[in-house]
């Protein structure tokens, strides 16, 4: 069997500067998304939904909260050799640096590896969107005789020069790789894609950054200290002296990088189909499992909204938005476009007298909330006016941080009542 032949390795990324302040106090792969999940259950669920159980997902940076959640949430067995571990970059006498890159990052955590009996690594990003069956793809890996298998998704011309750029022949097998070439080079880097694809106008391959390494090969590659990331050296470097095969795929997929791709990610899940699917229970996304009661409306229109278990709503209107767990919102305010990510606990009436509470968690009455993300835990008080929108500038202060128009209300702040950001 073909997973009983895979080790899973998930990236978990640097200190994931182009999503603060999201990423402030959390690990990027430990960012709630889609009201419920974490970023990191996407290639885990991907994993257990392919018959892949043995996973490890590497970490440097605020990993206390990734650790929670993925020992709160991911429990096989115990008659079965599954597991998802995490490894945070840790000083040796041998090495006193961090991870220095991708690459990097597996090379330092080899030993943990090799202590296990697998031939094939699964390389995997912690903030990528999509659902794909990586059997089949290590399938096709074996089947093809090839070394190293990079999943490739066809792309058009204005998205290829934001992208590695492979070119592969009638085989699938990879001849050359560019690192986001120009608009000018790209005639001579078309690949052979799909009807449809071409329809489409995309007929550049870029790489998805999912790889498939015969144990092997990647043990030897780890030798040389003077190679930190796959995408920029390991990849170009490999394509000339192994077998690389091109594994295409064409459903959705979108690389979570900074705030305006994540907003638009959570966005999409209001959509009346969206692309990516939440409820098709052979593409199951799993998280955490909370005993949370039924959400609660009263007197609120809601269009195109997506909301999570235990919250307590009576909003005017919620429009295209997505409402996390045990979110608040209290009477007559309209709530438009915006992510919010919900609290971590529920405030008690003997808290709120006890510490003498004035603003509640979530959002007060008679608030206006437009083009936002609001982080876990914030605090917004009554008649709060944010509109968010290419109108503002990108700016900081200790509350919110505005990026390409999105306004973010940061982690656990508290937003005076009257308050007006727009």
């Amino acid at each position: 069997m073909i997973n009983n032949k895979v080790l899973a390795i998930i990236l978990g990324g640097g200190q994931g500067s182009r999503l603060y302040p999201l990423t402030k106090d959390r690990s990027k792969p430990a960012v709630p998304i889609a009201g419920k999940y974490r970023l990191v259950d996407i290639p885990i669920s991907n994993c257990i939904n392919s018959d892949i159980k043995r996973m490890f997902v590497l970490t440097q940076f605020n990993s206390a909260s990734l650790n929670r959640h993925i020992k709160n949430t991911y429990h096989f067995s115990f008659f079965s050799s599954a597991f998802v571990d995490v490894l945070a970059a840790e000083q040796t006498p041998q090495n006193k640096t961090w991870f220095q890159g991708t690459a990097d990052a597996v090379r330092q955590s080899m030993h943990h590896f090799l202590s296990h009996d697998f031939e094939y690594f699964l390389i995997l990003s912690g903030d990528q969107l999509y659902q794909m069956d990586y059997q089949q793809m290590i399938r096709a890996h074996q089947e093809n005789g090839a070394e190293i298998s990079i999943a490739t998704i066809p792309v058009n011309a204005k998205e290829a020069t934001e992208f590695g750029i492979l070119k592969s022949d009638d085989a699938n097998v990879i001849k050359s790789f560019i690192e986001k070439p120009s608009a000018d080079l790209l005639p001579d880097w078309t690949s052979e894609v799909s009807d449809e694809m071409k329809n489409q106008g995309r007929n550049y391959l870029a790489s998805m950054g999912i790889y498939v390494f015969n144990k092997s090969l990647l043990t030897k590659l780890m030798e040389s200290p003077d190679t930190n990331d796959f995408g920029k050296e390991i990849i170009p470097q490999a394509i000339d002296k192994h077998k690389t095969l091109s594994y295409q795929y064409e459903g959705y997929w979108t690389d979570i990088g900074n705030i305006d791709s994540f907003f638009e990610a959570n966005i999409g899940l209001t959509a009346d189909i969206p692309q990516f699917d939440l409820y098709d229970k052979k593409k199951r996304i799993y998280t955490r499992a909370r005993m949370l009661p039924t959400t609660k409306l009263a007197g609120t229109i809601l269009e195109k909204t997506v909301i999570a278990e235990g919250c307590i709503i009576s909003a005017a209107k919620i429009e295209q938005s997505v409402i996390g767990i045990r979110s608040r919102i209290g009477d007559d305010s309209t709530i438009i476009n915006t992510y919010m990510m919900g609290c971590d606990h529920y405030e008690t009436l003997e808290e709120i007298d006890k510490n003498k509470v004035e603003i509640l968690m979530g959002i007060g009455q008679r608030c206006f909330i437009k083009n936002a993300i609001i982080d876990k835990n914030c605090r917004i008080g009554d008649d709060v006016r944010i509109n968010g929108g290419k109108h503002l500038e990108d700016t900081e202060t200790d509350t919110y941080f505005v990026k390409d128009g999105i306004v973010v209300i940061k982690k656990g702040a508290v937003i005076p009542k009257n308050t007006t950001i727009q």
